[in-house]
């Protein structure tokens, strides 16, 4: 059995982080391993009144156990990260246990909307930067890249634009790119590929609803997918096919389940799928 390592929050309640990165992975049939970066009672996107601890002084002591004990990881995956200091030790982990065998994916979860998370600033961006640049994959949405590359956000935009987002991502030194939420009209929504030789697109019909959390949801499918050997545009495909179900499984009870989507009732889907390295 595979074995990863995902670094990222707890939301306690919230469908988002730690708590759809867990079981999504074991769904896909891998041993996931955590490394929790804070505690939060709930997400930050539309509770009010959240708890959080931090736990940047736990990440460092956990690094050293693994390394005592020999740890060795199929795949490295980073999320949400509470700081800059988080980010510079997040680095080091990925010094540490990254290798030619495996691969490293960063969701640099840190904007949305054409807005910094409250939390964040351009400095922080800035340091996220330097954390893309050592990734075999990084999965933005626009606002992310865009903050990232120092690009002006866009809420209308053509093909071009999405595609020197996309070169420019690549030449930061970041191995393959995908750039989430994308469209080109009001019908199609979906993600853009560049592998460093060619762009390529996965759009499936637009649903006219935003929850919160799908954007973890995709990155740790994607991972996932990746580590079960599927083709980037194989484990996009797989991602945003079950991000739709996820959705569709949450429009009709949208007034009471409003924090996020119910993903657990399609994870058979990924149990079920039929992957490379069976």
């Amino acid at each position: 059995m595979e074995k990863v390592l995902t670094i990222q929050d707890i939301s306690c309640i919230g469908q988002c982080s730690i708590t759809v990165a867990l079981p999504i992975l074991s769904s896909m049939g891998i041993e996931t391993a955590i490394m929790p970066t804070a505690v939060l009672s709930t997400h930050t996107a539309f509770f009010q009144g959240f708890t959080c601890k931090d736990l940047t002084d736990q990440m460092e002591p956990i690094k050293k156990h693994w390394q005592k004990e020999q740890f060795k990881f199929s795949g490295l995956y980073t999320g949400y990260l509470a700081s800059t200091e988080q980010i510079n030790i997040v680095k080091d982990i990925i010094q540490t246990f990254k290798n030619d065998h495996n691969i490293y994916l960063c969701d640099p979860a840190m904007a949305d909307n054409g807005k910094l998370y409250p939390a964040f600033d351009l400095n922080f961006a800035k340091n996220m930067a330097s954390l893309c640049a050592i990734s075999d994959y990084i999965v933005p949405n626009i606002t992310e890249a865009c903050f990232i590359l120092g690009e002006a956000y866009k809420e209308e935009y053509d093909q071009k634009y999405i595609e020197t987002l996309l070169i420019k991502l690549h030449q930061l030194g970041a191995k393959n790119v995908l750039l989430t939420g994308v469209k080109f009209n009001d019908n199609e929504l979906g993600v853009a590929m560049y592998d460093g030789k060619k762009i390529t697109y996965y759009l499936r019909k637009k649903i006219n609803k935003m929850f919160h959390g799908t954007g973890d949801i995709f990155a740790s499918c994607f991972f996932g997918g990746l580590i079960r050997g599927l083709s980037m545009k194989e484990a996009a495909k797989l991602a945003v096919e079950f991000v739709v179900s996820s959705i569709e499984e949450t429009l009709d009870v949208v007034d009471t389940h409003w924090y996020g989507v119910r993903f657990e009732r399609c994870l058979k889907m990924l149990t079920n799928y039929k992957y490379q390295n069976e």
